[in-house]
């Protein structure tokens, strides 16, 4: 009894072990980042993005906002430029309706299809699945209608509705990463902070309960729903195949 003890002990310590880029990838690491709205894709992955664009220098963001109108198309403008700065290669703003996008999914399906004209992305960032806002829900469905072959992170947005589930893939943040998230996100979306949610507090908080759910040295962290991760070596085969292209087609 004594050293099953000590042996669980000895395991609190222990880090769960990391997955981290190779070398090849890492060096033109191509993100593509989607959100429904003006402030999803900084709300949901802000620290991630900070985390790869200092980590990866040779990093490249494409950004795709679906509803981007007046003074939020600004906010959308400024907040690209403070998080991805530089490294932003192809900025698209739409102006789709908010709240009505399942209704003009055809519209929307379109800019997707435009979409595989781009480079095909290392890493794609879009809202969770089961978001409760059907424009975040419509986004994550064509996200993986469209990119069937790629890695596909679904991020998580705090809000009235209380549809937070259980990610499976954590991003630690360093306290510089997660203090400049919130920042740079009260800077940029200046039309949002009469909102009650819109405030530091929420986005702390939520960092903070999934860097206790991932033990964050920092204490902080963001979540993600990983639906698909292949491990080991990519075939010859695969890397033949067309870039865009579904394994079944």
């Amino acid at each position: 009894m004594g050293a099953v003890v000590e042996d669980f002990r000895a395991s609190i310590g222990r880090v769960m072990m990391p997955l981290r880029l190779t070398e090849r990838s890492a060096a033109n690491l191509k993100v593509l980042c989607l959100g429904a709205h003006s402030d999803d894709i900084e709300i949901g992955c802000g620290g991630t993005i900070l985390h790869i664009a200092g980590q990866y220098p040779g990093a490249e963001f494409r950004w795709v906002v679906f509803n981007a109108t007046d003074t939020r198309e600004a906010e959308a403008r400024r907040a690209a430029s403070l998080f991805a700065g530089s490294a932003i290669r192809e900025l698209c703003l739409k102006s789709f309706p908010d709240g009505f996008m399942p209704y003009v999914g055809a519209e929307v399906k379109g800019v997707f299809e435009s979409l595989k004209a781009w480079p095909s992305p290392d890493l794609i960032l879009c809202p969770w699945r089961n978001d409760a806002h059907q424009d975040h829900r419509l986004v994550s469905e064509l996200t993986c209608n469209t990119f069937r072959n790629h890695l596909i992170l679904e991020y998580e947005i705090p809000k009235y509705d209380g549809d937070l589930g259980r990610p499976n893939l954590f991003v630690p943040l360093e306290p510089a990463l997660y203090q400049k998230k919130i920042g740079y996100l009260l800077e940029a979306f200046e039309s949002q902070r009469a909102k009650r949610w819109f405030e530091e507090s929420t986005f702390l908080s939520l960092m903070r309960l999934r860097g206790m759910e991932c033990n964050a040295s920092s204490g902080h962290a963001e979540a993600f729903h990983c639906r698909k991760l292949v491990l080991g070596n990519v075939t010859e085969q695969a890397l033949r195949q067309r870039p865009n292209q579904s394994p079944t087609e």
